[in-house]
C-alpha cells in the first residue's frame, strides 16, 4: 500500500491534493488520476482525522472508493508525536491484509522513515453505512461474540510463531504504559466522578499500578502472539451488514492473547451481562482458534486463569485515562472495576 515515489506528507494540505493522492493511491490502483478532492469534516485530537471525497478521470478504479478517511499527526502537538502513529500505519501496511481480520480497508499507509510519523488512509466506513461504537452504544453477547471472531483470526496469525512479527513497531509495549501515567491519574479518577461506579473494593490506586505491574514484567511465552493492545468496545466498529471489525491499532505489539479477550468482555457488556456470557464467550474463542488453525491452543481451565488475571490491564488503561468523555470513563471504569472484583483478579496474579 505504499508507492515508493511517495513520501508521508507533513500536512494535511498537502495530503488533500490531487496530485499527492494521485501518487500515492496509484501504488494500488495503477492508472488512478485524482482530479478533485472535496474536504468532509475534520476532528482533530492529538491525531487528525479528515473525511474527503475523491474525483478520477476519466473514471473511478475498480475497488477505489470515492469516500475516504486520512489518521495522521498533523496538529501542532500532533507533528511533535507523530511516532505513536507508527504502529497503526505499520499494521495497515504490512498486516491487515495477510492477517484478513476485518477492519477499516486501507489503500495507503506508510511511515516516515525520519520522524517516523505514521499515516493511513482507508475507506470511510460511515459513508459506507458502518458505525463506529462506544461504551454507551448497545452492545449484545452475540456482537461481543463476532468481536472475539476477529481477535481469534488476528491471533492466530502468529500464535507460537512471533519471528512472523518481529518488526520493531511491534515491540510489547505494557510496561512502556507503565511509565507514562499511574498512580497520581487513576487516583484523581477514583475520587472523582468518574469512580462513583468503581466497587470500593478494588478503588486502590497503588493495588491496580501493582497488579498491572504484575503484567507488564512478564515475558514471551505460551499464548504470546500479535495483539490489538487496546480491545475495548470504544474500538469496535460495525460495518455495513452489523458485522464487528476492530479500529485504532495504536497499540498493535506483541504480547498475550488475554489482553485482548478479557479488556473486550468486560468493556462491551454490563456486569450482569457478563457474568452469565463470559465462560461460554470464552469458549467460542477458543473454538474459532481452531477454526484459524492454532492446533495447541489453552485449556479452558488454563485460559480462565489468563483471562482472571489480564482483567486489570483494561481497568489500569481507563484508570489512566484523562481526555475522554467523563461519561465513557465512568462507564467503562464501573465494568471493568466491578469484572475485576467478581473474577478476583488481583489474586489471581499473585
Amino acid at each position: 500500500m505504499t508507492s515508493p515515489t511517495v513520501q508521508v506528507p507533513d500536512s494535511l494540505d498537502v495530503l488533500l491534493t490531487p496530485e499527492w493522492l494521485t501518487a500515492a493511491l496509484s501504488a494500488r490502483f495503477p492508472g488512478v488520476q485524482v482530479t478533485a478532492v472535496t474536504r468532509g469534516p475534520v476532528v482533530e485530537r492529538l491525531s487528525t482525522n479528515a473525511r474527503f471525497r475523491i474525483e478520477c478521470a476519466p473514471e473511478l478504479p475498480a475497488g477505489l472508493s470515492p469516500t475516504l478517511c486520512a489518521k495522521g499527526y498533523f496538529s501542532e502537538v500532533g507533528r511533535s508525536m507523530g511516532y505513536v502513529g507508527e504502529p497503526e500505519a505499520g499494521f495497515y501496511r504490512d498486516l491487515a491484509d495477510p492477517v484478513g481480520v476485518r477492519t477499516l480497508r486501507g489503500v495507503w499507509a506508510d511511515v516516515h522513515p525520519e520522524t517516523r510519523h505514521g499515516v493511513v488512509i482507508t475507506e470511510d466506513v460511515i459513508a459506507a453505512g458502518g458505525e463506529f461504537l462506544d461504551a454507551l452504544s448497545p452492545y449484545s453477547v452475540e456482537q461481543t461474540a463476532g468481536t472475539l471472531e476477529q481477535l481469534a483470526r488476528l491471533h492466530a496469525y502468529a500464535w507460537d510463531d512471533l519471528a512472523r512479527v518481529d518488526a520493531p513497531w511491534l515491540e510489547p509495549r505494557v510496561a512502556h504504559t507503565l511509565g507514562v501515567r499511574g498512580i497520581r491519574e487513576i487516583t484523581g479518577n477514583f475520587e472523582g466522578p468518574n469512580g462513583v461506579g468503581v466497587p470500593v473494593e478494588v478503588r486502590d490506586a497503588q493495588k491496580l499500578v501493582d497488579a498491572f505491574a504484575v503484567l507488564a514484567r512478564r515475558v514471551p511465552g505460551p499464548g504470546w502472539t500479535v495483539i490489538h493492545g487496546d480491545m475495548h468496545v470504544g474500538n469496535v466498529f460495525l460495518d455495513a451488514e452489523g458485522r464487528p471489525g476492530l479500529v485504532d491499532w495504536q497499540l498493535v505489539q506483541r504480547g498475550h492473547w488475554g489482553l485482548d479477550v478479557a479488556y473486550q468482555i468486560a468493556s462491551g457488556l454490563e456486569p450482569p451481562e457478563r457474568a452469565t456470557a463470559e465462560r461460554d464467550l470464552l469458549t467460542h474463542y477458543l473454538d474459532r482458534l481452531r477454526a484459524e488453525g492454532v492446533v495447541n491452543p489453552p485449556s479452558f481451565d488454563d485460559a480462565w486463569t489468563d483471562y482472571r488475571c489480564a482483567v486489570a490491564y483494561g481497568f489500569f488503561l481507563w484508570g489512566i485515562t484523562l481526555y475522554v468523555k467523563p461519561d465513557i470513563i465512568a462507564a467503562l471504569l464501573r465494568r471493568l472495576g466491578t469484572a475485576v472484583l467478581e473474577l478476583d483478579c488481583y489474586t489471581a496474579l499473585q
